[in-house]
């Protein structure tokens, strides 16, 4: 019985892996460029600040979209965890959330509890007591409540999409992950440019569905400054990012990044859910596992 229990594991394995094989090679159906119009990246970062001590992924996230030989100065939103008990919650996460400010980026709610818990799990009173909690802690950074919310785990219902209302926030998704926060180990992506160029493929098909604010289409982008892995590679997926929406067909804007917290803010609010009905879920755990574990294909 283990056996087989066995050979069903590798032979689904199996299937998953010839399905996304021939998906990735199936044609794309080319929209009109005039609907497509140019498209800009927005990045953004979930569950930091990291509290590392050495080797910080949030320091070295910031410090390379600050300096990067791509687009220096690129601005980038920041889902953080205010209360989390090892990161935003202590001092050198604290000081790392006013650094971000600094630096001008823009702050979102992620969390507010010491863990990374689900807000769908907190019952009404939890939930209003860890939305009011974090977002007095924003305020306190910021001057003012942030404006944006992405749920942990990107978990939500009509329940909790009520309360984000309630308080002004908006809930933002995603349209290309790097699937660095769902696997915590290996923290190495040897897939991270077949990953992306497929998202971006697949972004293609419904690019023309994403709103034209300040005549870009804002496509957001979600990493996760706690990975270390992702920190000390940040200038090589921006050039990943560029070098798969030109091999989609996409057409970048002139700056393609996003350098600005007020166009970023405008931008992801004009991309907020509107409808909770509308479920959007953190990409299958295969998927992820290919993508991170099988070697990248040789370049031509």
């Amino acid at each position: 019985m283990a056996r087989w229990r066995l050979w069903m594991a590798v032979g689904c394995l199996a299937l998953v892996m010839a399905t996304k094989a021939m998906g990735d090679a199936s044609p794309v159906a080319e929209p009109a460029a005039a609907s497509r119009g140019p498209i800009r990246l927005l990045l953004s970062f979930d569950d930091g600040p990291s509290a590392r001590a050495h080797d910080n992924p949030t320091v070295q996230v910031l410090d390379s979209l600050a300096r990067n030989a791509i687009q220096p100065g690129i601005k980038a939103l920041f889902f953080v965890q205010t209360g989390a008990a090892n990161g935003g919650a202590t001092p050198r996460g604290r000081a790392l959330m006013r650094r971000t400010l600094d630096d001008g980026h823009l702050l979102g709610f992620h969390t507010a509890t010491p863990g990374h818990t689900s807000h769908t799990r907190l019952d009404d009173a939890a939930l209003e007591a860890s939305l009011t909690r974090g977002l007095a802690a924003h305020a306190e950074l910021a001057g003012r409540a942030p404006t944006l919310v992405r749920p942990p785990h990107w978990a939500y219902d009509a329940r909790t999409f009520a309360a984000y209302q309630r308080h002004g926030l908006g809930l933002v998704m995603t349209d290309l992950s790097a699937n660095d926060g769902k696997i915590p180990w290996p923290n190495a992506s040897l897939r991270r440019r077949s990953h992306f160029e497929h998202q971006m493929r697949e972004l293609r098909r419904r690019v023309a569905d994403i709103p034209v604010v300040d005549g870009v289409r804002p496509v957001l982008v979600t990493f996760h400054d706690v990975n270390p892995f992702t920190g000390s590679h940040i200038d090589e997926y921006l050039q990943i990012l560029l070098d798969s929406a030109h091999k989609a067909g996409l057409t970048l804007a002139e700056r393609p990044f996003y350098d600005s917290a007020q166009a970023i803010e405008a931008a992801a609010q004009a991309r907020a859910l509107t409808d909770p009905s509308v479920q959007i879920r953190i990409p299958g755990f295969w998927t992820s596992l290919l993508h991170w574990l099988l070697p990248e294909p040789p370049q031509e």
